[in-house]
């Protein structure tokens, strides 16, 4: 059987409700995928820094991809920086003066981007954007809206992994709920979108569970568990 690399989203895929605390079930099955000798991979609008830590502590591969593919970082020290925050700052600074009710989110600290609370329609943003020729793409996890500049997504930060670990885009498993998910089921060979994931994104996917986000990753890999050894 040809070993898997598996690209798994965070926030609304392997947390419970939307609070931030982690699915245990799901850890223990991307855990067992580890332990079978897949990469488990964790790919987040959160902080490379927490990915990281997550894949320390929670026993999957010791590499975080964060800011939606802005930064990896490999180590305490070892960071790959990947995006342009000063982009993303500025960027902020127009959206505020045009936009009611902008606020930053208090989050880890980022090095690539800048974070936003759900707190205006994310289209006029995006729209605004597009009319200023601001080099920078917003997008909304569900988690928060995301400022990254231009030409970054989930997977140009993936691909940097790929090409370290000598992974062929044949071998890559996606899994994740939001939009900012979409680019990296577009790279991998197989996706899967958890029930919570919006429709467009479900549209994106080569499997989706019915069960909501740590379950729905639970019930995703026992169906494809069968299968792993023929893809």
């Amino acid at each position: 059987m040809r070993h898997k690399t598996f690209a798994v989203d965070i926030d609304g895929t392997i947390t419970e409700n939307g609070g931030g605390r982690i699915h245990l079930g799901a850890l223990n099955s991307l855990r067992h995928l580890k332990k079978t000798g897949h990469n488990v991979i964790l790919v987040s609008g959160r902080s490379s820094v927490e990915a990281y830590l997550l894949g320390v502590f929670g026993g999957l591969n010791t590499v975080g991809v964060g800011e939606n593919g802005g930064c990896i970082t490999y180590g305490s020290n070892d960071h790959h920086l990947i995006g342009n925050k000063q982009a993303c700052i500025e960027a902020l600074s127009l959206i505020k003066s045009k936009i009611d009710n902008v606020r930053e989110k208090p989050v880890f600290p980022r090095m690539t981007e800048v974070v936003l609370e759900r707190t205006f329609d994310v289209s006029h943003g995006q729209k605004l954007i597009r009319e200023s020729a601001l080099d920078v793409v917003m997008a909304d996890s569900q988690y928060a809206i995301h400022i990254n500049s231009s030409g970054i997504d989930k997977a140009t930060g993936f691909k940097v992994v790929m090409q370290k670990l000598g992974v062929s885009s044949e071998d890559v498993i996606a899994i994740g709920d939001s939009e900012t998910d979409v680019p990296l089921f577009n790279l991998a060979k197989y996706s899967i979108a958890v029930g919570n994931a919006f429709d467009d994104v479900k549209s994106h996917a080569s499997m989706v569970s019915s069960a909501h986000a740590g379950d729905g990753v639970i019930e995703a890999l026992d169906k494809l568990a069968p299968m792993l050894s023929e893809m």
